[in-house]
């Protein structure tokens, strides 16, 4: 090695001389650097992913405890309604109305079309292995979920305007429209709105009276029960808040909201149109508080 500043003495080097100088610490590229690998998963994405989990339950929590779901009055399974889903189902009972899906066709509706489109969508990210994600540069794949939407949109509407007909060849009331209706005749009159909440029973007046037999006999507990609250058919307890005797009549004898008519079962049944008048004006005094 050297010694001075002296440039004709021999240098002498030490170690291998073909090592080259470096630099110094070399910063690494951070993770931008690497698309797709923006930060490390663990545990900077999860714990971001938690924690948006987090939000998203606290705010159901928030709303479940603010607008608590209202218990509405007992469903009656025997009662003559027209069964329906619930509205997010209401395209594929629709569905399986239609000519190849229904009768002779079901399992082809059921399980053949129906297994296809569900496959299709298990199957969709090994067939469309494109790195293309812009819609309209994806025409196959977007005019599929188009057909898709508008297939649901209409089967769904046509479920419900099909619904709506039924009900009305039938002269039923919708069971929501039924329960809204009795809820607001309970608020008028004090009582509670729900059956969670429901504490005073409405009574029957005057039990004792020989128009209890009647009824009775007549066969009128088929629909409406011995206790008369009602067994497929409404509560009449309470129901001369509704109907006058002039009106009870005129559904026994003309039937009332796809309930037949009773006066000749009553008849037949030995009633007399005495007892039949008796009857309707005991009815006629089922009401919540007895005068």
């Amino acid at each position: 090695m050297a010694h001075g500043k002296n440039s004709k003495e021999k240098v002498v080097y030490v170690g291998d001389s073909r090592v080259k100088k470096g630099s110094g610490f070399v910063t690494p590229p951070d993770y931008t650097a690497f698309p797709g690998k923006s930060e490390a998963f663990i545990p900077n994405f999860l714990l971001k992913e938690w924690m948006v989990g987090v939000v998203v339950l606290v705010g159901f929590l928030v709303l479940t405890i603010a607008e608590p779901a209202p218990l509405w009055f007992p469903a009656n399974p025997s009662a003559n309604i027209i069964p329906m889903p619930d509205w997010y189902f209401l395209f594929l009972y629709q569905y399986l109305k239609l000519p190849y899906a229904s009768g002779d066709w079901v399992v082809l509706g059921s399980i053949g079309i129906s297994g296809v489109a569900f496959g299709s969508l298990l199957l969709a990210p090994f067939l469309d292995t494109g790195k293309e994600r812009r819609f309209y540069r994806r025409p196959i794949a977007s005019s599929l979920m188009l057909l898709s939407l508008v297939a649901i949109v209409y089967l769904t509407n046509s479920a419900w305007a099909h619904y709506k007909t039924e009900m009305a060849d039938q002269g039923q009331v919708p069971e929501n429209i039924q329960r809204e209706e009795k809820a607001a005749e309970n608020r008028a009159k004090g009582l509670p709105t729900t059956s969670g909440n429901q504490q005073k029973e409405i009574a029957i007046v005057d039990k004792e009276n020989p128009a209890m037999e009647s009824f009775k006999k007549a066969g009128c507990i088929s629909c409406h029960a011995a206790d008369m609250k009602g067994a497929g058919g409404p509560s009449l307890r309470g129901v001369g808040d509704k109907h006058d005797k002039n009106a009870i009549l005129g559904i026994i004898k003309d039937g009332f909201k796809g309930m037949p008519k009773q006066y000749d079962n009553a008849i037949a049944a030995g009633l007399t149109d005495k007892d039949i008048d008796n009857l309707a004006d005991w009815l006629s005094k089922q009401k919540v508080e007895a005068k």
